[in-house]
């Protein structure tokens, strides 16, 4: 496995970096749980970064290395199923693309908004529909999730029906969610690094302490490998690999995301500081697809059968 950008890779996420620098920032005392930039989606659009798995030299691999990169960005944006699923099923399908399995329609479902497309994914087909006030509770407003997010109260009797194997589109989601991980948990972490090392107790940073070393240091491993788990997983294509990354993506999100928090202290539970930005987020994308427990199923199903 090539471990090494290649130059079009290099320069994808140069041209991103070069958009989204605007964007970096967090305007904490403006800001509730959740931020958005409709600006800055309509640039990814119209630049094309959410369309990279389609063009062949590029592929999945660079599409999740975009969602990947988006995903450290303070503003949620609706990235992974945009660039692994839209495609598989329609690339004309209008956007938000709200991902929702068959059975699990009661929960908080994210960029749920009117206008959206709706993709049900189950064992009986992968269909969608176009999102109303009929079928959208209320948006909740600050919700504990970072994320936009509303509930369906139900599903329209009518619905585009697609000619695609379910299975594969639950393998593009599972990797979609694992780089979308990979960002939020590298985020997560550079910001409580640079926290850690700026905050003094005692006379002296507390990242100069061994005992948090040590656990940041555990806590980079984690991290660095759901993201290279996800590339793997973007690579080779295998459902199995797929549910391994996002297996251990929701695995490392529990763990950190408890460290991260610890280190902040009481400022790790206030808006002033933007680590709930990554960490809640992270938290609900540790439900993706039910949980570990049935990436876990999927994975042993994927390798043993």
């Amino acid at each position: 496995m090539h471990l090494s950008l290649n130059e079009d890779q290099r320069q994808v996420l140069d041209f991103i970096d070069s958009l989204a620098r605007p964007y970096a920032g967090v305007p904490l005392h403006d800001a509730g749980l959740t931020l958005e930039s409709a600006e800055l989606d309509a640039a990814l659009v119209e630049n094309g970064f959410l369309d990279v798995l389609m063009v062949e030299e590029l592929g999945p691999v660079t599409a999740a290395l975009v969602v990947e990169k988006l995903a450290r960005l303070p503003f949620a944006l609706e990235a992974a199923a945009s660039s692994f699923v839209r495609p598989l099923i329609d690339p004309d399908l209008p956007r938000p693309l709200c991902l929702v399995e068959e059975g699990r329609t009661a929960g908080p479902v994210r960029f749920l908004r009117p206008g959206a497309s709706v993709v049900i994914v189950g064992p009986s087909g992968v269909r969608s529909f176009k999102a109303d006030e009929s079928v959208i509770a209320a948006a909740q407003e600050d919700a504990l999730y970072a994320y936009p997010v509303a509930f369906l109260t139900g599903l329209p009797d009518a619905m585009t029906a697609y000619e695609v194997d379910p299975a594969e589109v639950l393998r593009s989601w599972r990797v979609g969610s694992a780089a979308e991980a990979a960002g939020l948990l590298g985020a997560a972490l550079a910001s409580t690094v640079t926290y850690a090392s700026e905050r003094k107790q005692f006379g002296r940073p507390l990242a100069t302490f061994q005992g948090m070393r040590h656990r940041l240091a555990e806590d980079q491993v984690m991290t660095n490998s759901v993201y290279w788990l996800a590339l793997r997983a973007a690579g080779t294509g295998d459902p199995g690999d797929a549910a391994l990354a996002l297996l251990h993506a929701q695995e490392a999100a529990k763990r950190v995301c408890y460290d991260y928090h610890q280190f902040l202290g009481g400022m790790g539970m206030t808006l002033e500081h933007p680590l709930h930005l990554w960490t809640y987020r992270l938290k609900l994308l540790t439900a993706e697809l039910g949980g570990r427990g049935e990436q876990g199923l999927a994975a042993a199903e994927a390798l043993w059968g």
